[in-house]
C-alpha cells in the first residue's frame, strides 16, 4: 500500500461490507472503488439508517451548522404549532370539536413534559436527525418513543420491526417495552402493537423503504471535512504564529538549551541560541483560497439539507432583498411540501381523527366523514417586506385570485375565529364609545397620500 492511499484513507483492498449510502460507509471519504451503485430501497435504508442515524445525531449536537439547518427547518414548518380546524358543516359542531380539540392538546404528551405542539416540534426533530419519528398511544395520549425501541426482527412479513401486508402497508410493529436507554432493554420480547395505535412520521427515500433515513445523510461527510479543514487551518495559523525573532551567538559555546524541559516555541518568542546550535525550521505557506472554500462547503452543506444559507450561516452580509425573498420563496415551497405530503397524512390527520372520534363519543356526535374534515393552519411565514406583501395579498383578494379564508389563513389563523374576534372586539367599542376604526382609516388616508 502506497503512502499516498494511507494519507487518503483509501484501502486498496476492498472493503468487507460497501454501503450504497457514503454517509454510512466506514471511511470519512467518498471514495469506495468507483463502484458507486444503489440497489433496492428497502434493504438499502434499513441496512443504512442505523449507522446514519448515529452519526447524524453526534452532528446535530457539536456541530454547529447542524443545528442551525435543523433549527430553521423546525421553526419553518411548526413554529408556535400547526392548528387544526373543523370543517364540519354544522357552525355548533364545529366550535365544539376546536374546543374539544385545544382542550386536549394542553395534556396530549404522556410524559408530562409538553403538549400536543411540543410533540410537534419533537417529531420534527426527530426526523430531521434520525429520519423517523414514532408515537404511541398510551390511552388518549402520545408517548414520543426513540426509533432504537422498535425490534431489530425481519422475517418474510417483518421487515426493521414493521409488520406489512401484500400491499406494502404497515399493519404492525414490534417494539420493545423497555427504552433502549434502560439495563434490561433487551431481555423483554418485543411486543405486537397494532399500527392504529402507532404513529410512524418518515419520508420514504423510494418504493419499498420502510423506514426513514436521516436528511442529514447527504451532508454528514461534508461536515465532517468542513470541520477538519477548519481544523487544519487553525493549527496552520498557530504554528505560522509561532516563530518570530531567533539570535544566533557563533561566538558563544557555553549557551545553555533554550527548550529545555520540553518547552515550546511560543508566539513573539525572542531565543537566543549558543553558536554550537544548529536551527531549522518549516514555515508552512498560508492557504489564500481557505475562505472561499469554506464558503463553498457551506453552501453544499445548506443546499444538502434544504435551508437557504443565511438560515444556516446566520450571515447576511451576501445577501440582498431579491435574493432573499427568491430563496425564501423556494424555502416555502419546500417546507409546504413537508407539512402537507409527509406531516398531515402520517401524523395531523390521524390525530385528528382520533381525537374527534372520542369528542364524539362523550358528546353522542354522529361519526361520518364531516366529523373528521379538518383544515391544519401552519404557522404563518414572516414577510420579507411587509408593507409589499400585504398590498400584494389585498390585491389578490380584490381580483378574485384569493379568498379572505386563504390570507387569513397565511397568517395562521382560522377566518371562524378571527371574525369573532373582531365581532366582540366591534361590540365592546360600541358599548365603551371608542371609534378605533375611523382613526385607522384617517390614518391610513394619511400614509397613502
Amino acid at each position: 500500500m502506497g503512502i499516498l492511499s494511507r494519507l487518503l484513507n483509501r484501502n486498496t483492498a476492498a472493503p468487507a461490507q460497501v454501503r450504497s449510502y457514503d454517509a454510512a460507509t466506514p471511511a470519512r471519504t467518498r471514495f469506495n472503488g468507483g463502484a458507486n451503485r444503489f440497489s433496492s430501497y428497502g434493504p438499502e435504508t434499513v441496512a443504512a439508517a442505523p449507522s446514519i442515524r448515529s452519526r447524524a445525531r453526534h452532528a446535530a449536537e457539536n456541530n454547529s451548522l447542524a443545528v442551525s439547518a435543523i433549527a430553521a427547518w423546525i421553526d419553518a414548518t411548526i413554529g408556535a404549532g400547526i392548528i387544526p380546524t373543523s370543517q364540519h358543516p354544522d357552525p355548533e359542531t364545529r366550535a365544539l370539536l376546536d374546543a374539544y380539540f385545544l382542550k386536549w392538546a394542553r395534556r396530549a404528551d404522556a410524559s408530562g413534559r409538553g403538549d400536543y405542539w411540543s410533540l410537534q416540534a419533537a417529531v420534527v426533530k426527530s426526523q430531521r436527525i434520525g429520519g423517523e419519528a414514532f408515537l404511541l398511544w398510551r390511552g388518549d395520549k402520545l408517548l414520543h418513543l426513540p426509533p432504537e425501541q422498535l425490534a431489530d426482527l425481519t422475517t418474510d412479513t417483518i421487515a426493521a420491526g414493521v409488520e406489512l401486508n401484500d400491499d406494502g402497508a404497515a399493519v404492525a410493529y414490534h417494539v420493545h417495552p423497555i427504552r433502549p436507554d434502560a439495563l434490561q432493554a433487551t431481555y423483554a420480547p418485543p411486543i405486537r402493537i397494532d399500527a392504529s395505535d402507532m404513529l410512524h412520521i418518515f419520508e420514504p427515500a423510494g418504493p419499498g423503504a420502510v423506514r426513514g433515513v436521516s436528511p442529514l445523510a447527504p451532508v454528514l461527510l461534508l461536515l465532517a471535512e468542513l470541520d477538519g479543514a477548519e481544523d487544519a487551518l487553525l493549527t496552520q495559523t498557530k504554528t505560522a504564529a509561532l516563530l518570530s525573532v531567533i539570535l544566533t551567538n557563533q561566538n558563544d559555546m557555553t549557551g545553555e538549551d533554550p527548550l529545555q524541559d520540553g518547552q515550546g516555541l511560543e508566539p513573539g518568542a525572542v531565543l537566543r541560541l549558543p553558536g554550537n546550535w544548529n536551527v531549522s525550521t518549516v514555515a508552512p505557506q498560508q492557504s489564500q483560497q481557505a475562505g472561499e472554500f469554506l464558503r463553498h462547503l457551506t453552501h453544499r452543506i445548506a443546499a444538502g439539507v434544504g435551508v437557504p444559507v443565511w438560515l444556516v450561516t446566520s450571515d447576511v452580509s451576501q445577501a440582498n432583498y431579491s435574493s432573499l425573498r427568491a430563496a425564501l420563496v423556494a424555502f416555502r415551497q419546500r417546507v409546504e411540501r413537508y407539512q402537507f405530503q409527509t406531516l398531515a397524512p402520517q401524523f395531523l390527520d390521524h390525530v385528528w381523527r382520533r381525537v374527534a372520534t372520542m369528542a364524539a363519543l362523550e358528546h353522542g356526535l354522529t361519526i361520518d366523514d364531516d366529523l373528521f374534515a379538518v383544515e391544519h393552519i401552519p404557522p404563518a411565514q414572516p414577510w420579507v417586506d411587509p408593507q409589499k406583501d400585504a398590498r400584494a395579498t389585498i390585491e389578490q383578494m380584490e381580483a378574485g385570485l384569493m379568498s379572505r379564508r386563504q390570507a387569513v389563513a397565511a397568517l395562521g389563523y382560522s377566518v371562524e375565529k378571527l371574525d369573532a374576534e373582531i365581532a366582540a372586539d366591534r361590540a365592546r367599542e360600541s358599548a365603551l364609545g371608542l371609534s378605533f376604526n375611523q382613526h385607522f382609516v384617517d390614518q391610513k388616508a394619511s400614509i397613502d397620500e
